[in-house]
């Protein structure tokens, strides 16, 4: 964990978001938040929330938004923003009361607690924090966002980062120790299957993935295209189309999975006498499931 804090304290986190494929990424991610959020001024936790992108643009429609993060520098560059509150933390332990918060953003947790465990921990934290009904949204990292963009931005070509590229695809772990800092730091990739079925494990209902920038990150000049409005609604056109597709969901650089608590009178039952058992979403099937499904069919399973 040392070596993932130091990291944040000099790379520049805050900018990120600002060019290239990061303006895709925040774009989708504001898109995919908007859909499941309860209407402002409901209160979110936005615990791994960095700098504060996303807390302050909460906090500018209206929502009491606290924002929690390990790293001080983050939390000092997110001042900047009129947030409800900050606070220097860690995922897995949340010093917030039950049931307090009505929506719970992971957007970064899940990719840095490189043990099963831990992601685990971080889940069932949330699931602590959230009042009946709340939803959490949880991002990852595709296991595939290395591969894909070592052969885009050409870094394929760096024998030394082709361990780190083999042990990723393999296991999910992702350790650079090259001593490039352009190459990340410690962090575990999903399969979207695989994070639907954690956040389902922790006992979230409804869940479902989406993949964030689909395949529309590789594009040419995608700065020059976000200028565009007509070339801007484009990229995010096709990223809408592919996101619930399993057979292109890999090719995002980011995944998001949304779940919600139940409310305490929610049965596990549903229609006639089917039980709804781990690793079940409202429709009776798998999470995996509904994760590659497409999002009209999975409505319809639903009966939206």
């Amino acid at each position: 964990m040392n070596e993932i804090l130091s990291y944040y304290e000099t790379s520049d986190e805050a900018g990120r978001l600002q060019s290239g494929s990061g303006l895709l990424e925040k774009a989708r991610t504001q898109e995919i938040l908007l859909r499941v959020l309860p209407s402002p001024p409901a209160r979110v936790l936005d615990v791994g929330g960095g700098p504060g992108e996303y807390a302050g643009w909460l906090a500018g429609l209206g929502y009491e938004v606290v924002l929690v993060d390990p790293v001080d520098r983050h939390l000092q560059q997110a001042r900047r923003f009129p947030l409800h509150g900050f606070a220097l933390g860690d995922a897995r332990r949340l010093e917030f009361a039950d049931a307090s918060a009505d929506a719970v953003l992971l957007l970064g947790p899940l990719y840095h607690l490189t043990e099963s465990r831990d992601r685990q921990q971080a889940l069932s934290e949330a699931m602590r924090v959230l009042r009946p009904g709340g939803v959490v949204a949880a991002s990852a990292i595709s296991r595939w966002a290395s591969l894909l963009d070592s052969l885009t931005s050409g870094f394929v070509d760096d024998e030394k980062f082709w361990p780190v590229l083999e042990r990723g695809m393999m296991e999910g772990q992702h350790r650079n120790d090259t001593g490039n800092a352009l190459y990340f730091t410690s962090a575990y990739f999903h399969r979207p299957a695989e994070l639907a079925d954690e956040l389902s494990e922790a006992g979230y209902r409804d869940v479902l993935v989406a993949g964030v920038e689909g395949p529309c990150w590789m594009a040419k000049n995608i700065d020059a295209r976000w200028e565009s409005a007509q070339k801007r609604e484009q990229l995010l056109l096709f990223a809408r189309r592919v996101q619930y597709e399993e057979a292109m969901q890999g090719c995002s650089l980011h995944l998001i999975a949304t779940g919600r608590k139940r409310h305490d009178n929610e049965f596990r039952f549903i229609g006639s006498g089917k039980f709804m058992g781990r690793g079940r979403s409202a429709a009776g099937v798998s999470a995996a499931a509904v994760s590659a499904r497409n999002l009209a069919e999975f409505e319809r399973a639903v009966g939206i």
